[in-house]
């Protein structure tokens, strides 16, 4: 998550499962009901704030845990294992920013309880064996220099400072430490794996980072910039440079995430855009029921204040404005004879007395390169409460109000596989069951290789069984924080 003065994007939450030599890490998601859909769209406007030699490569599979319900205000967060002897850290998960970064020893307003049910840790320079400080001198710190990932204030130790949306900030200095996880390698399994890993020491932290009720240990950045893991992890030929995540939207969540790409024979996708700080893509056009709207599709074009994101660290979905009325009054007439009207406080909201796979019609996303994501009434739509017995649904898309972003977040993303593929600078998709196991590639070129991914059974041979990366599933009943950044064009 860069910082607003910085121009920073926030990240996504997800599960990950990561191809080449394999860390598993656990992902958790914590959850808070009872909001309301206007709660949940003042959450994401904050985040929006923000949006900030060839060797083998192994599978590094993180099982997520967590319940995806926009009124429980899901977070998703997993844990790293850092510095000699290891030591375990819950880190939000951030795909709008790059850097990873922990609470260390003698740091200034960091939280020491959570209301996430969770242990905090503090991060101890001195305790680690295998830690080194990073110089302004680095190329490493120059390289984050470039994105403003970092800086020098006085021209000796490599620091950063992120102050994001929310009003809520942090400072610290780069150390570079051992990163271990378990790295399956084919159909073996090794286990105590390491890699070096520059991130983040906090010693300062300021406005909601400091709240105990949200509070982790750090934030863990997925961006494509240099100094993120999955680009560090990936130059040493530990990872592939891609990740992967799928999210159960069904059965009490959970979901999937790792290092590398998902293999799933119906994916279809689509280039990032070039240069961008987010994972902008190019949405062309849309349809309901098979229709395309009128919609100009400059309207999509991605510019210094427009373009469409994948954000999965975004609860809901938003569309830009000449677009938001388009759709809604499409789908409005096609449902009209079916619901009763619109209810309360401005939200597209309708009691249905049936199914709603019967009353509401598909909605078809229409991307560069032909790829299209087909979204299911239950993709957008949203289950707030019921009224004599029958359910009240209301619209998930919402408007970024006198903006020209279209952001897709969680909502329409679930029960998706959904492809980061930044070697080839190209995102995909496929509709998937994320309570079932998958197949992750395990080679950057050539020969591809595939390791059916899953929770580690070490009870198996590790050299004959295959593995399984099976979802967990876990409600944490405890309160949501979404980071955000800024975005440069907000």
């Amino acid at each position: 998550m860069p910082p607003v003065t910085v121009t920073v994007v926030v990240a996504t939450f997800l599960v990950v499962s990561v191809v080449a030599q394999s860390v598993t890490l656990t992902l958790e998601r914590a959850n808070h009901a009872g909001l309301e859909l206007s709660q949940l769209r003042d959450r994401d406007s904050v985040r929006h704030g923000r949006l900030l030699q060839q060797r083998p490569t192994g599978v590094v599979d993180f099982p997520v845990e967590g319940t995806y319900d926009p009124f429980l205000v899901g977070l998703y967060f997993t844990r790293v294992k850092l510095g000699t002897p290891p030591k375990e850290f819950y880190v939000q998960i951030d795909t709008g920013s790059d850097v990873l970064w922990v609470s260390c020893t003698s740091c200034s307003g960091c939280p020491t309880s959570s209301g996430l049910q969770i242990k905090l840790e503090f991060f101890d320079p001195s305790s680690s064996t295998t830690v080194s400080p990073i110089s302004c001198s680095d190329q490493r710190c120059v390289l984050g220099e470039e994105f403003s990932d970092s800086f020098c204030p006085n021209r000796n130790q490599c620091g950063y400072t992120f102050q994001y949306g929310d009003g809520s900030g942090t400072s610290g200095y780069y150390v570079s430490d051992s990163m271990s996880f378990d790295s399956v390698l084919g159909n073996s399994l090794t286990t105590n794996s390491s890699a070096s890993v520059v991130f983040g020491c906090s010693t300062s932290q300021t406005g909601d980072l400091t709240k105990p009720d949200r509070a982790v240990d750090g934030i863990f950045g997925f961006g494509q910039q240099g100094l993120s893991v999955i680009s560090q992890l990936s130059s040493q030929g530990v990872t592939p440079n891609a990740f992967s995540h799928c999210l159960n939207g069904k059965n009490g969540g959970g979901g999937i995430l790792v290092f590398g790409q998902i293999v799933e024979p119906n994916m279809v996708y689509t280039p990032l855009v070039p240069s961008q700080p987010h994972y902008n893509v190019n949405l062309q056009s849309i349809a309901v029921n098979g229709q395309t709207l009128s919609i100009d599709s400059s309207v999509f074009a991605t510019t210094s204040n427009r373009g469409t994101i994948i954000d999965s660290g975004t609860t809901l979905a938003y569309l830009a404005d000449e677009a938001y009325d388009p759709i809604i009054n499409a789908i409005m007439q096609t449902v009209s004879q079916s619901v009763r009207p619109p209810l309360s406080k401005g939200n597209q909201c309708y009691i249905a007395m049936s199914s709603v796979s019967e009353i509401f019609p598909t909605v078809s996303l229409n991307f560069a390169g032909g790829a299209t994501m087909v979204l299911r009434p239950e993709d957008y739509l949203l289950q707030q409460n019921s009224v004599g017995g029958a359910a009240v649904w209301c619209i998930g898309f919402q408007k970024l109000q006198g903006q020209g972003i279209t952001i897709l977040g969680d909502l329409v993303l679930k029960d998706k596989i959904v492809v980061y593929d930044l070697a080839g600078q190209r995102i995909g998709w496929a509709n998937y069951d994320c309570s079932s196991p998958v197949n992750v590639s395990t080679s950057n070129t050539g020969t591809t290789e595939y390791v059916n991914t899953g929770q580690f059974d070490r009870r198996n041979s590790a050299h004959n069984e295959p593995y399984k990366l099976i979802p967990n599933v876990v409600i944490t009943l405890v309160l949501h924080i979404a980071f955000f950044g800024v975005l440069p064009f907000l």
